[in-house]
């Protein structure tokens, strides 16, 4: 049952967190692929033609030297040849890459040497890698394609895989909530792997089985206690009875009075702890029964019914005992004026005091602890019945702080 409304953020679930790491990942091996065999093959073309440009310019120069010719791929002198070349300074074969040239767009490769002395021509040769430069596109291209395809095919098995993640962590995270809503008997069982997820689930179930546990033997504990004392009570009061009125005879049947309230408060409790109560359904008029169970308590409390509040069919014993514990914790934790407001099926009881403290807002009343010092001092029992009865009636009993100050009970019957 929840106590406060509290906004929950959106969220990215695990699934898809792990698809787009997936993604990611295999953009950036594929990126990294892609440059690296770029680069490689790149520096790879222009080596072979600067070697092919180095044994090309070697022969011709041979070959002119020789026979004063030149052969059909050398020339003397170029204009178009790189400064690198222009001007070499002894008479060895020299390459260069033709991108050198300003203003060259040519993908080419130079190779040139001096065929004589000082002041001699130049011969060279050029190399063309249009060709090899149109391949490296081309196997750019694939690489891109191959990428892509490997995305479309890894991102949906990321998402499946990481899908049946989910889908077991999600079922130990509905398994706590379960636990944490009061269902002891809620288990995960075996999530069909041997991973960290698996002993995530045994850790969760182990820890309701202790829970479950302690908590049974707590409430058979209170219910023993409960059982326990109600007799000796009775004899108290009984005994109380026979002694002759006067000051000590009131303190302490007022006294064995608040036992015997204490006493059957445990007995409730433990009764609504195992399930054993049922309701008994009649068709009542809200506003009468919220009047009636206020002007039980005897204390001084206004009941405002501003709108229509017709009749309900609930449990009135049970409705009174909700509102009538909601007016004595106000009267006692809280400040006056107390105030019970009856609207449509909603019934609100608010005081003037310090407010609810935080831990009972976010976790629910707890028997036998009363929150703040600043609340005062009680057994924590009154808000512990209101809750477990309102849980019997099928109705939603809601505890928060109005913003101007003071405690706010909102219960909630449902249709």
């Amino acid at each position: 049952m929840p106590f406060s409304d509290q906004p929950r953020q959106p969220r990215v679930t695990l699934r898809w967190k792990i698809a787009a790491l997936a993604a990611a990942t295999a953009c950036l091996v594929a990126l990294v692929v892609g440059l690296l065999v770029h680069v490689w093959t790149k520096h790879d073309i222009r080596h072979r033609a600067e070697r092919q440009a180095f044994n090309a310019v070697t022969s011709a120069a041979d070959v002119y030297r020789r026979s004063g010719t030149l052969p059909s791929d050398a020339r003397l002198d170029p204009a178009e040849l790189p400064y690198a070349l222009q001007r070499p300074t002894d008479d060895d074969a020299h390459v260069s890459y033709g991108g050198n040239v300003p203003g060259s767009t040519e993908p080419t490769v130079w190779g040139a040497q001096r065929v004589g002395g000082p002041g001699s021509p130049i011969l060279a040769v050029q190399i063309t890698i249009h060709t090899e430069f149109r391949e490296l596109y081309r196997l750019d291209l694939t690489m891109a394609v191959a990428s892509l395809i490997a995305l479309a095919v890894t991102t949906p098995l990321a998402a499946y895989g990481a899908g049946a993640l989910s889908h077991r962590l999600r079922r130990v995270s509905q398994t706590a909530v379960r636990i944490s809503r009061g269902d002891l008997d809620a288990r995960t069982g075996p999530t069909r792997g041997r991973d960290e997820v698996d002993d995530i689930a045994a850790t969760v179930d182990l820890m309701a089985d202790t829970l479950g546990r302690k908590l049974r033997d707590e409430r058979r504990f209170t219910a023993d206690v409960a059982h326990e004392l109600r007799t000796p009570v009775g004899g108290l009061l009984a005994t109380a009875d026979l002694l002759p009125p006067g000051e000590t005879e009131d303190l302490l049947r007022a006294r064995v009075r608040d036992l015997r309230g204490l006493v059957e408060d445990l007995l409730e409790v433990s009764r609504l702890d195992a399930g054993a109560e049922l309701p008994v359904h009649a068709r009542v008029p809200l506003a009468a029964v919220v009047s009636e169970a206020v002007t039980r308590t005897g204390l001084p409390t206004e009941v405002d019914a501003p709108g229509p509040a017709g009749s309900v069919e609930t449990d009135p014993r049970r409705l009174e005992r909700i509102v009538g514990n909601l007016v004595v914790n106000a009267h006692r934790h809280g400040t006056a004026p107390v105030r019970v407001t009856v609207e449509d099926r909603t019934v609100v009881v608010r005081d003037h005091g310090p407010g609810f403290p935080a831990d009972l807002l976010r976790d629910g009343p707890r028997r036998f602890q009363t929150g703040a010092a600043e609340r005062g001092t009680g057994h924590g029992l009154g808000l512990t019945i209101a809750v477990g009865q309102a849980r019997v009636l099928g109705a939603e009993l809601r505890f928060e702080n109005a913003p101007d100050g003071g405690a706010v009970a909102t219960l909630h019957l449902p249709h």
